[in-house]
């Protein structure tokens, strides 16, 4: 929804479909915050991914006014007992962040939650289209991620080099973790090659030494 179609949709009882969810804390907190800025009723958040493929996700919250955001942009309006707040998701953001929740707490601050997951990087000379690339994302969506959402993380795979060998990244709790690569070696690699003949060995992509955590306080 472009700026104007946001003010038309104010003037009327039709309402866009969320992008994101706001809960009712995460909400009071950001009008507590934008209360202090200049021109406050013109601002609304500007939310966007500013990582890159097979990168765990991290995000630029930053209040801006929506009046100048892109036609590309899509615009929402959020509503609760605190009050109204609009929110701006750039074009290129706008399916990685469909379903995610913007939440408050005392201890975190405002955090993420995003259930999408990041897109895996191209990695020239692997291959990633064929039979074995498929039963590979089937044990790792259906057993090898389960397992790590213990942990608050996730395995993204990137493909294979037709001689044994699978790359992946590794995002959530286990990016930057300083146990992932044995994670990683002992976890998801015996998960595999039990179950796969092809496999024999999992080699880690993702650089550890960007791990942040999606808090923002």
């Amino acid at each position: 929804m472009s700026p104007l179609e946001a003010l038309a949709a104010d003037s009327g009882d039709g309402r866009s479909k969320p992008i994101i969810s706001i809960t009712d804390a995460a909400l009071s907190k950001l009008i507590e915050l934008r209360s202090d800025e200049p021109d406050a009723d013109q601002l609304g958040l500007r939310l966007s991914i500013v990582s890159g493929p097979g990168e765990d996700f991290r995000y630029d919250l930053s209040f801006d006014d929506y009046l100048q955001a892109a036609f590309t942009d899509e615009v929402r309006t959020h509503e609760g007992d605190a009050g109204t707040f609009k929110v701006v998701i750039p074009a290129d953001s706008v399916e990685r962040l469909t379903d995610a929740t913007l939440d408050y707490t005392d201890n975190q601050g405002l955090v993420i939650r995003n259930p999408n997951r990041p897109q895996a990087p191209d990695v020239e000379g692997l291959t990633s289209d064929d039979e074995l690339s498929a039963q590979i994302e089937t044990v790792v969506s259906a057993e090898v991620n389960p397992a790590l959402a213990a942990h608050g993380g996730f395995v993204t795979y990137v493909g294979h080099d037709g001689e044994g060998t699978v790359f992946m990244t590794m995002g959530g709790g286990c990016h930057g973790c300083s146990m992932s690569k044995m994670t990683m070696l002992e976890g998801v690699q015996t998960m595999l090659t039990e179950q796969l003949p092809e496999v024999q060995r999992v080699k880690d992509l993702t650089d550890h030494s960007t791990g942040e955590n999606p808090f923002y306080s």
